[in-house]
């Protein structure tokens, strides 16, 4: 028995210490680009991320849409790999198939779907234009637009057919599959259209063009491209049907795997990581974990990972601790391994980046894990809360919400990542099904966060990521002064008051 006395810790209890801010200390000047993969002394890293940000593993999060607007913004998604090999590979050459400006329909009805169809559409979707298909699905044969200015939500009779308020595909502008985004913008401006719907040879539904996606490019300067200018992906592995999922992945593009696992300090990984080593050389990157300490760092850095991913417990649907008994406080597990990764540098000249999954709540908690050592952020959470993710927007006493389950829960049914062997049942959940408060769109909320990291980095004297990890300065807090650092000892406004 091994009794580690000092305090298991979390990104809570630390604040960073301002340092000199210099005159070239803008936001404008900080970088935030960091690498994805392990790399040589003296050499870059294969795969970089522009923003230290990826989507976590889990079917609630990383589906082929939020890939798609994440890696729009800089950052990269793993499409969760607890569905049927087919389906995830699908999702993996979507994006990677995906031309910018060229937005597949996600939301779609029939001429015989109804008003309050439509309704009900819109406030789970956010959208306000659907394709109006013979089946109802995004590919299916064109038949019309419908669009939120062709019904009244509360003056259209609700059991009116869609048939009757939408614009015909005898009376719409179309475009044809093989346009470039140039000639639709053209068509969008000349024809004074809000949207150009773009069909096959056949009659089937491709994508819209939208005019307000016309500035794109110049709305995300930090966008995440390979060789071939199409979008980075990641997807998501585990350690039983590797050999027949990762040929399939590759094949539909994806550009690094990472294996998914509540623990990955196991021999399952090891085996799993040579696998994909021996069978398609170095060439193909594969991530592993999670882990929380030296020990475990070594074993998969050994096995040959690519990155290590860090955190048991700490995820805000994850209740493994509750269950196991075992995790670990995120920032002591960030700390411990940030410098065995240190350590390991100078031993073997290979550098391999960290990625801290869990734990991170409030946007400053990015910073400090960053400047505790960690490369990069897996968020879930974060994620889920915005329209490109998958899961419905519901109304709940007034409010918007949308789903967001663990893969540990019932619901995910992801028996791969958390069984130890034997057969093929989920014996007990460590992840619960919830909600979390509906916000909008993924750019908006992004750049509202990276403005805060930057503005942190600004104050820290630090302007890339590997400034922060040499020079930022972390102090422990009490209790108290916790309270201390936020509204105390007044009235906020926006509560309610019975003042006269």
């Amino acid at each position: 028995m091994a009794i580690i006395n000092d305090i298991s810790r979390t990104f809570n209890e630390f604040l960073l210490i301002p340092g000199l801010t210099k005159k070239e200390h803008t936001p404008d000047n900080i970088d935030l680009s960091t690498p994805l993969v392990k790399f040589k002394k003296g050499e870059e890293s294969a795969l970089k991320l522009n923003i230290p940000f990826v989507s976590a593993i889990m079917q609630a999060v990383s589906d082929d849409n939020l890939a798609i607007a994440l890696a729009k913004n800089g950052g990269l998604s793993f499409i969760f790999g607890s569905q049927p090999i087919e389906l995830q590979a699908a999702m993996i050459s979507r994006v990677k198939s995906h031309k910018a400006g060229f937005v597949k329909s996600r939301a779609n009805l029939t001429p015989d779907s109804t008003i309050q169809d439509a309704v009900d559409l819109k406030e789970k979707s956010g959208f306000s234009t659907f394709g109006v298909t013979i089946d109802g699905s995004s590919n299916g044969k064109l038949l019309g637009v419908v669009t939120g200015r062709d019904f009244h939500p509360e003056r259209t009779p609700r059991e009116g057919k869609i048939a009757d308020y939408m614009t015909p595909i005898d009376k719409l502008i179309v475009g044809q599959l093989g346009v470039s985004l140039t000639e639709a913008n053209e068509i969008i401006w000349d024809k004074k259209l809000n949207s150009l719907p773009i069909i096959d040879n056949e009659g089937n539904l491709d994508s819209f063009v939208f005019r307000k996606d016309y500035d794109s490019h110049k709305l995300h300067p930090y966008e995440l491209l390979d060789d071939h200018k199409k979008f980075l992906v990641g997807a998501g592995i585990n350690t039983r049907d590797y050999k027949e999922r990762v040929p399939k992945l590759l094949e539909a593009g994806a550009d690094v795997l990472c294996i998914d696992s509540s623990d990955g300090y196991s021999e399952w990984q090891y085996d799993t990581i040579r696998y994909v080593k021996d069978t398609f050389g170095d060439s193909v990157k594969i991530g592993a974990g999670n882990i929380v300490d030296k020990e475990g760092f070594n074993y998969l850095a050994d096995a040959g990972a690519d990155f290590i991913k860090v955190g048991i417990g700490g995820g805000s649907i994850c209740i493994t601790r509750e269950q196991k008994g075992i995790g670990r406080g995120q920032a002591t597990s960030v700390i411990e391994v940030a410098k065995a990764r240190d350590e390991y540098f100078e031993k073997t000249g290979i550098y391999i980046p960290i990625c801290t999954d869990g734990g991170t709540v409030q946007d400053y908690h990015m910073v400090l894990a960053m400047a505790m050592g960690a490369d990069f952020i897996m968020m879930g959470r974060y994620f889920a809360r915005f329209d490109e993710s998958p899961t419905k927007k519901v109304k709940i006493e007034g409010n918007y919400f949308k789903e967001y389950w663990g893969e540990g829960s019932n619901r995910a049914r992801n028996w791969q990542r958390y069984d130890s062997g034997g057969n093929s049942s989920l014996k007990f959940e460590e992840g619960v099904d919830s909600y979390v408060p509906y916000a909008g769109k993924l750019k908006d909320n992004m750049d509202r966060t990276i403005a805060k990291i930057k503005s942190t980095m600004c104050s820290c004297g630090c302007a890339n990521l590997d400034e922060m990890k040499r020079n930022a300065k972390i102090t422990l807090v009490s209790s108290t002064s916790i309270i201390e650092g936020g509204a105390h000892d007044v009235v906020v406004k926006s509560e309610k008051t019975n003042a006269t």
